[in-house]
Formats: C-alpha cells, sequence, structure tokens
C-alpha cells in the first residue's frame, strides 16, 4: 500500500451510514479522494467457501468484518472525526464491511455494533480500536467487552488488532499537521510543544516522550512532550522551548480527534498556533486499513496451523 496524500476536501458522511445509531449498518464513503485498498488475495488467499475471504474480494458472506472502535466523547465533532475517519477507510476498501462504534459515551456501543454483525450471518470480525496508546482501554475495556461477545455469539470469531500508534505513518501526518501551519523543516528557531493526553502510568508517559523525537527528525525543530492531563503541562513546553532559543512554538496535538481536551490546551496556549488533530488525515485511514489486513494475515496463519496439527 501506498500513500498519495491527505484526503483532498473534507470526507462527506452519509447520516444513515455512519452509525451514530443502534445497530448501524456499514458506512459508506462519499468522498471523491482516492484511496488504496487491502490486497485481499495476498493477505487471504482464497480458497474454501469457509475461509475468511474469497479472492480479492471483502463482501463474501464469509469475509471478515471490520469494527473500528473510538473512544467516545461528549463533543459532537470527536463522533464526526471518526465517522470521518471510518468513512476513508471504506473508500480505500470498496466492498469491506467497514462499522463505527463507541466504547462510551456515543452510540452506537461495541455491544450493538457486535451483536447487528452477528444477525447479519458474519462469521469473523476484526475489531481495530481507534486509539493511539494501549492502555486501559485496549488491554481491559475492549478485550472485556469482545469476551462477554463471544459468550454472546458463539459463533462469531472476534479478533482485536493492535492500537493505531505510535506508528510511523501517524508521524508522518503528525508532521505534516505542523507543516501545514506554514512551518518550515528547516527553522531551527521553530520549537513544537507535542500535546498528548497523559497517563496516570509513568511508563505510559515515558513512552509518550519519544513522539518528540520521532517528529522532529529530518527537520532542525525543537520539541518537547506534554500532556493535557498531567505534567509536563502545554505552558511548562512552551516556556522549555522559549528558553532554547526558539521563537515560534506550534502546538502538536497528539490526538485523534478535536474535544475537550485539545479545547482545554488551547485555552492554555491561546497565544501559539495549535495544529489539527490526526483527524481524518489520510494516513489516519491507512493505518486502520494495515491493521486489519495484519490481523486477517494473522487469522490466516492460526488456520494453517491448526490444519497441520489436525
Amino acid at each position: 500500500m501506498s500513500y498519495n496524500g491527505s484526503v483532498s476536501g473534507p470526507l462527506m458522511v452519509r447520516a444513515d451510514s455512519v452509525g451514530l445509531r443502534a445497530g448501524a449498518g456499514p458506512v459508506r464513503a462519499v468522498s471523491e479522494s482516492p484511496g488504496v485498498p487491502v490486497d485481499f488475495a495476498d493477505a487471504v488467499p482464497a480458497a474454501r467457501d469457509s475461509d475468511l475471504v474469497a479472492r480479492g474480494r471483502a463482501d463474501s458472506p464469509g469475509a471478515p468484518a471490520l469494527i473500528a472502535v473510538a473512544h467516545g466523547s461528549r463533543d459532537p465533532r470527536s463522533a464526526a472525526t471518526m465517522a470521518a475517519v471510518v468513512s476513508g477507510v471504506a473508500h480505500r476498501n470498496p466492498g469491506l464491511d467497514v462499522r463505527l462504534a463507541f466504547l462510551d459515551l456515543s452510540t452506537p456501543s461495541v455491544e450493538q455494533v457486535i451483536d447487528a454483525v452477528a444477525a447479519q450471518g458474519h462469521r469473523d470480525v476484526i475489531v481495530v480500536p481507534l486509539l493511539l496508546g494501549s492502555a486501559f482501554h485496549a488491554r481491559v475495556d475492549l478485550p472485556g467487552l469482545l469476551a462477554a461477545a463471544r459468550s454472546r455469539h458463539p459463533r462469531l470469531r472476534l479478533v482485536q488488532a493492535d492500537v493505531l500508534g505510535p506508528d510511523p505513518l501517524l508521524i508522518t501526518a503528525l508532521r505534516e499537521r505542523v507543516l501545514a501551519t506554514d512551518a518550515d523543516r528547516t527553522d531551527d528557531t521553530l520549537g513544537v510543544a507535542v500535546a498528548a493526553v497523559g497517563s496516570s502510568s509513568a511508563e505510559a508517559n515515558r513512552r509518550t516522550r519519544a513522539l518528540g523525537r520521532l517528529l522532529t527528525a529530518d527537520t532542525a525543530w525543537r520539541a518537547e512532550v506534554c500532556f493535557a492531563t498531567t505534567e509536563p503541562s502545554l505552558p511548562q513546553a512552551i516556556s522549555t522551548l522559549r528558553a532554547q532559543g526558539c521563537t515560534r512554538v506550534v502546538v502538536a496535538p497528539w490526538f485523534l480527534a478535536p474535544g475537550l481536551l485539545t479545547d482545554r490546551l488551547g485555552a492554555a496556549a491561546p497565544h501559539v498556533i495549535h495544529a489539527d488533530p490526526l483527524g481524518s488525515h489520510g494516513l489516519v485511514a491507512e493505518v486502520v486499513t494495515r491493521r486489519y489486513a495484519t490481523a486477517v494475515r494473522e487469522i490466516r496463519a492460526r488456520r494453517d496451523t491448526d490444519i497441520a496439527v489436525a
């Protein structure tokens, strides 16, 4: 797969196909921007009807559905952004049954969407967490929901894919968000405050701090990582960058969608430029697609092993 640029123009998503209600159907993209489909012939070669995917197609009755699971928010901008991301995935993969679900605060819920795909006859479902970090939601919350769903639908195979970040493609997307603020790669007076959510886990925060080094690779920029919910805060990061000689500071939000926390960051530093969240950048949909394809290959490998053992 290759990336041919950010989505050109906004992704328009039909309200009746996005899935912001119980039992929603597949998402259908109506953007005219080009996409890159999964090569299912490579991911899962064609075989018997009982196999996962028919030759090169994702719309056969046995093809794994893709449920993209977002965190959820009381802020409607968040759900709209996640709908645009999932619409981009659907556009890249014509025929793939792609659905959007939420862990909390937004609808439809994970349970509702899983029940819907089971009722429509799917046998295999790959669940891709629309999460940037592997913390509580990815390690405890979502696996618990999937375990309960397996009890309700014992004939349905549910596979949880990896979280999205920190993927090199998302680092590229974040860098492009900064460049979109008229930043120059060669400007050694530019400081970038990479703002993430923050965690109660010191280890998780330590891993997040690597984002600054990754973001500034092949640039002359300086970077400091800060958090919306813990220290160092955004004002502290800006002060550090100023002390290092940066005359211009750009905030790079390590967030998938705008919401209450990005608003909090804006209020904490209204005097500097804030880049857009990752949002519906084309590379986000690309990473979701790759997580799905990797999970399909893993299913195939496990099935091959089971057949060999039998």
